[in-house]
């Protein structure tokens, strides 16, 4: 027999039963009164907070205190804009069948959880193609929709012409709107023109303290105060895992639950926390201890090589003190050095150190805690088919250094961007690699459309063919480079061998 989830059984279903986030219910109340005398402004709610503070459940329970019908759509279910329009579009527009003469008609809540997994753009199915979908005339599946195809494009046609209240549901706001840094803003702004947003925080401990006391009380089961601290200490306030955490040691005992129980639990089952890269860098910016910045990156999840990209690409933004940028700076130095260690020797422990280097580098270096929203971007040099990585010049150092794509991407081109002038006037690297005057823009970061642009490929247009007509200077050129690549390496050996860090 299989025991059934706790989290269902004991999720709240009246506003009387919820714990935590008390001003952001206040908020939902409100919007959700609006609702009674028309339709607000802003149709639609957009919800947004880390897994298990009970976004849905909110949703859920105040809209049956009120009595409102719930048709809900998650991460599970079929989620492109057929679906959409067949499961919500169509409920929005229509009332109940069951009411008096002069009765206002219940409203239906329609809620979409996990909308930052809605993958694709902005992009619209056809009507007529939706419209077979929804009324069952495709019958040889001729135009069925894979995936999510058209599901954010519906959710917007949705938004926009909804006669019933509409709550979104999230981790991540960027998924929702998109990472590309061309289309994210408009993606966002369309959006929030119908979306008021409410930001869920963790709950507190006192809430995490009252629903376990009224969990094991109603199961008939007993705690020690200590076993009691010891769950709610060790809980990052998701009431989900609590949940989950209280069901698995009932299932171990017979009636009363220990500190020393808690602790095994704690030890065998260590909980996955990760979270997305943006609300991971918001906690790890806003971290003022050492022990907090590191239990914030290890959360992200990310590389050591990936973590120094991301905050060395942010910290000149997030910080707006000069000397924390320096320090964030000597920091993510050191931290990219004992990267390049593994290379050369076996202290795998500099991993371990480079990451933590680079977590301290986003938090303690600054003096005074940040205040207001913090707005982290994609690093430009992780991004395929950035403005400045061109296909051509990936290929092409490819092709010269003897190595993958892949490589070149993250290791050789970032490396060729951070030596290139901000102007691009040293045309000696494009020169001994013979790129095109385009491709040497882009290695820059130049837009070619500019007119300063123009007049400096033009320049290195006529460098470029005075060095063709001339092939003994295109070896020249390319030994220097080469006695260059010898004098790095033999400075590293060097100061590997003057100095131990472990």
């Amino acid at each position: 027999m299989v025991a059934s989830d706790w989290t269902e059984r004991h999720r709240p279903i009246s506003e009387r039963q919820l714990e935590g986030n008390e001003a952001q219910r206040k908020k939902i109340r409100i919007w959700l009164d609006q609702w009674q005398d028309g339709i607000p402004k802003k149709p639609g709610i957009l919800l947004i907070g880390p897994p298990g503070v009970g976004k849905t459940t909110v949703a859920r329970a105040v809209a049956a205190d009120m009595g409102w019908q719930v048709i809900e759509l998650n991460a599970s279910d079929a989620r492109n804009a057929g679906a959409i329009r067949k499961a919500a579009t169509h409920a929005s527009n229509h009332g109940s069948l069951f009411m008096a003469p002069g009765q206002k008609p219940p409203r239906t809540l329609i809620l979409l959880d996990e909308v930052d997994h809605l993958s694709g753009g902005l992009r619209a199915v056809s009507t007529d193609r939706i419209s077979s979908i929804v009324s069952g005339e495709d019958e040889d599946g001729s135009k069925a929709l894979k995936g999510d195809s058209g599901g954010k494009a519906e959710l917007l046609n949705l938004l926009s012409q909804t006669k019933q209240p509409v709550i979104l549901a999230c981790n991540d706001e960027m998924g929702l709107w998109g990472r590309t840094s061309s289309t994210w803003r408009t993606a966002r702004d369309r959006f929030t023109k119908h979306l008021t947003t409410i930001r869920f925080d963790r709950a507190s401990d006192e809430a995490l303290r009252r629903i376990a006391l009224r969990v094991i009380k109603e199961e008939g089961y007993t705690a020690d105060p200590s076993a009691i601290e010891e769950l709610v200490s060790n809980n990052p306030g998701d009431l989900r895992a609590l949940v989950r955490d209280i069901q698995v040691m009932c299932s171990l005992i017979e009636s009363n639950i220990t500190k020393e129980l808690v602790r095994d639990n704690i030890e065998t089952g260590v909980r996955d926390t990760s979270v997305e890269i943006f609300p991971g860098l918001d906690l790890l910016y806003r971290s003022r201890t050492a022990e907090k910045a590191i239990s914030a990156a290890r959360s992200l999840d990310k590389s050591p090589d990936d973590m120094v990209a991301w905050i060395s690409w942010n910290n000149g933004v997030v910080f707006t003190d000069n000397n924390a940028v320096r320090r964030g700076s000597t920091s993510l130095s050191l931290a990219d050095t004992l990267l390049t260690t593994r290379f050369r020797n076996t202290a795998h422990r500099s991993w371990y150190w480079s990451s933590n280097l680079a977590g301290l580098s986003a938090s303690v270096t600054s003096s005074k805690p940040i205040e207001g929203r913090i707005f982290c971007t994609y690093p430009g040099f992780l991004r395929r088919g950035s403005s400045w990585v061109k296909r051509s010049v990936v290929e092409r150092l490819a092709e010269t250094c003897g190595c993958s794509i892949k490589a070149v991407r993250e290791e050789l081109l970032p490396s060729l961007v951070a030596v290139q002038s901000e102007n691009g006037e040293d045309f000696s690297i494009s020169l001994a690699l013979q790129l095109s005057p385009e491709e040497h823009a882009a290695l820059c970061g130049l837009k070619v459309s500019h007119r300063s642009t123009k007049e400096l490929m033009e320049r290195y247009s006529k460098e470029l063919e005075k060095l063709i007509m001339e092939p003994e200077l295109v070896i020249e050129s390319k030994e220097v480079i080469k006695d260059r690549e010898i004098e790095i390496i033999e400075e590293d050996v060097k100061d590997a061998g003057q100095k131990t860090l472990f």
